[in-house]
């Protein structure tokens, strides 16, 4: 079996996968992994911080660079998909206090708040309701992340790996949340998956060029959106479906479905 190498830990448990680590000073990698690192025609999983020195000698990862730029930036992906005119709720973002106070011209309440960068698994993401949950939240943040709420029971997790679709499912809201994220109680359905949905979310990612994601998609006044994407989701979803992470992913891996 040919062996590939990876530095981060997510494909640990796959048996046609060399995981080495991270290490900041390259000097504490041993030869024999150095020359590893050289020699091997693409890294998987090269991390945020090696997945631009590698762009920079012009070695293949996977993910790739471009995806890694927008890795938990919620700021950055919004721009993207205003300039690409991918449908997506109304967002804005304020920096400090001045741009703040002008959050109720932009918006009205209810409205979503988002920590805008390094959040993930539902945290760092509020229902505001009135003047003083907006006042806590900007106080938690020097800049404000503001969405439009549009009310809907549940989204729709698509996964995509390379330039194909392996998973997809409804996240469905707990009962008194507004959070359909698994980790905070929303359950998964199977049911009556929809292709426009599918097709919304491989188009996105294509025009993105995100080559491992989970794009998260709700459906609202006639309409689908793209709320936004995750390279770091979660694997609940594939066991609740049965799938093996693992053994799938050595599969892609061994017939060069994960590389362009």
């Amino acid at each position: 079996m040919r062996e590939y190498v990876a530095f981060e830990h997510r494909l640990r448990h796959c048996k046609n996968v060399i995981t080495l680590g991270v290490r900041p000073n390259f000097s504490d990698y041993a030869d024999w992994e150095k020359d590893l690192i050289r020699n091997s025609s693409v890294i998987y999983y090269p991390t945020a911080f090696y997945a631009d020195i590698l762009d920079t000698i012009g070695k293949r990862t996977f993910p790739n660079y471009n995806t890694y730029k927008f890795t938990q930036d919620k700021i950055k992906q919004t721009a993207l998909f205003h300039l690409l005119d991918i449908s997506h709720p109304k967002t804005r973002v304020f920096y400090g206090n001045r741009q703040k106070s002008a959050i109720l011209n932009h918006f009205q309440f209810p409205l979503i708040a988002k920590i805008p960068r390094g959040s993930a698994l539902g945290k760092g993401v509020y229902l505001i309701r009135n003047q003083d949950e907006l006042t806590a939240y900007c106080d938690l943040t020097h800049v404000a992340y503001i969405q439009e709420y549009l009310e809907i029971d549940r989204d729709l997790r698509v996964v995509i790996m390379g330039h194909r679709i392996i998973h997809a499912y409804w996240r469905i809201m707990p009962k008194g949340d507004f959070r359909t994220n698994l980790s905070q109680g929303g359950t998964v359905s199977f049911d009556d998956i929809p292709t426009q949905g599918l097709d919304l979310a491989l188009d996105t990612a294509r025009r993105c060029r995100f080559d491992d994601v989970g794009l998260d998609i709700f459906y609202a006044r006639g309409k689908y959106w793209v709320i936004e994407a995750n390279m770091k989701y979660g694997k609940k979803g594939f066991r609740k479906a049965g799938i093996d992470y693992y053994q799938l992913v050595e599969k892609m891996i061994d017939r060069g479905e994960l590389l362009d």
